[in-house]
């Protein structure tokens, strides 16, 4: 009877599965002596560079990196500058030729003696095991991961499907994206590593803005890495993944698999004005400097932690969701946030409807369908998008075509463009780079960093940036 025999293979699949996911278990976190980021000093090239640049000591220095090509040449030449640390967190890394060189010069950064501590979350991690184990081999070089799977690492479904009784705590993920060179040059913003976010890919390319950042909130960046860093949240690759090669025949195989002879060359492309990375060679950087700060969630958000005092819930201060509403309250006239992913919900509405309140004109820029990577996401958006008209939002949606022809975002070609830049900008006076979403997941499942910077300037140019996609 081929029904019942159906129905056997299906029972025996979901005790198997049941059986996996009540053995994966996340491994105990063995004791580490915690690290700590380094600070500028003179006694590197990088430090010299960035103190020599700074005009004031509460001041910081950002030039905006739109260019997918300027904002990966910036990043490998911090990365082959490098003397002392780098410090590298990131949501995805992308197993493709944009991914393998940035891996493959990490390992060789750490090969002459850079400390390199490089944070990956677990999430997109899938298949690569090998390539990883393969570069946290290079003495100088230790890899971690944020909120690992403990089992079926082969592939995403089966993640999950092994994690089965414990999905509360891997469907909550480290969505930040982060990199300082010698405590002293910092890039953030909404990237990943991978070439669509880098205008690398033949097919379509990700829309999106970093920031590199010199001055007095580096250290801060610092602080806030090494909260991830040090947490009990994380692993080292090895106490995760098991593989019956030996550490010096893995180290063998990733430089086999992260030979530049074995990548595809990039794609045909206008080039940037690469003018950071002149000016890091020249060694006199020219910055627009400006009071900001920077927050992060806390890692304990993996596990749902709320901060509280007695049992009692308490505003989340240090969240970045906190510090943008917080900016949108404080706004006078205007107000622009820009998200690839937008799902207001229930708070978003409240505030947006607080904000509309006091007479402040809201705009909201995110993809269109056409545009768009996430096309559920953008259905769930679109059951919204009448009641934000209806608050008197004003909503701009990523034309596709038009992205492949702005010189301001770097010409895409043929290509389509997709809006990933997450930003804010208030009055035309401050802006919030970063990695947050405006969406249900940034506000309660993943962590996010971001950085707010007090300056018109720099505040005119997002805002141009923004409404040219």
């Amino acid at each position: 009877m081929p029904e019942i025999r159906r129905f056997i293979r299906l029972v025996a699949t979901l005790l198997a599965i049941t059986v996996v996911a009540a053995c994966a278990t996340l491994p105990e976190p063995a004791p580490m002596p915690p690290t700590r980021a380094v600070v500028a000093s003179e006694r590197t090239d990088l430090g010299r560079i960035a103190l020599a640049a700074r005009p004031e000591v509460e001041l910081t220095g950002f030039r905006l990196l739109p260019a997918g090509d300027d904002a990966l040449a910036t990043r490998l030449e911090l990365v082959r500058r490098a003397e002392v640390s780098l410090d590298v967190q990131y949501y995805q890394i992308v197993d493709d030729a944009t991914g393998r060189s940035f891996l493959r010069a990490l390992r060789d950064a750490a090969l002459r003696g850079v400390r390199v501590r490089l944070l990956i979350d677990d999430l997109y991690t899938a298949g690569e095991d090998e390539l990883l184990l393969g570069l946290a081999a290079t003495p100088n070089l230790e890899l971690r991961l944020f909120n690992p799977f403990p089992a079926g690492r082969g592939g995403f479904a089966s993640r999950f499907a092994a994690s089965l009784f414990d999905f509360d705590r891997v469907n909550r993920r480290m969505h930040n994206k982060l990199f300082v060179a010698d405590g002293a040059i910092a890039v953030v913003g909404g990237r990943n590593i991978g070439d669509a976010y880098f205008k690398q890919s033949r097919g379509d390319n990700f829309v999106d803005l970093d920031v590199a950042v010199v001055g007095a909130l580096v250290p801060r960046l610092g602080v806030l890495f090494d909260r991830y860093w040090n947490s009990e949240f994380v692993r080292p690759i090895g106490t995760v993944v098991r593989h019956d090669a030996s550490p010096v025949e893995l180290a063998h195989r990733f430089d086999r698999a992260t030979d530049p002879a074995t990548r595809p060359p990039a794609p045909d492309d206008a080039p940037g004005d690469g003018r950071f990375v002149d000016e890091l060679c020249s060694g006199r950087l020219d910055l627009i400097w400006a009071v900001a700060e920077a927050w992060a969630d806390d890692p304990g958000r993996v596990v749902g932690r709320r901060v509280s005092y007695g049992g009692v819930p308490l505003l989340d201060v240090e969240s970045v969701r906190y510090n943008v509403r917080e900016r949108m309250r404080r706004a006078r006239s205007e107000v622009t946030l820009v998200s690839p992913y937008l799902i207001p919900g229930r708070e978003g509405l409240e505030a947006i409807d607080e904000v509309r309140g006091r007479g402040v004109r809201l705009a909201l820029v995110t993809n269109s369908l056409a545009s768009t990577d996430e096309p559920l996401v953008y259905g769930a958006y679109r059951r919204h998008r009448p009641d934000l008209l209806r608050h008197g939002v004003d909503i701009w949606e990523v034309s596709a075509t038009r992205t492949t022809q702005s010189v301001r975002l770097g010409l895409l070609g043929s290509r389509t463009g997709r809006l990933h830049s997450k930003l804010a900008v208030f009055d035309r006076e401050a802006f919030f780079i970063g990695s947050m979403n405006l969406d249900p997941r940034s506000d309660a499942h993943n962590t996010e960093i971001g950085v707010f910077v007090d300056s018109r300037p720099l505040a005119a140019e997002v805002m141009r940036l923004s409404l040219a996609a």
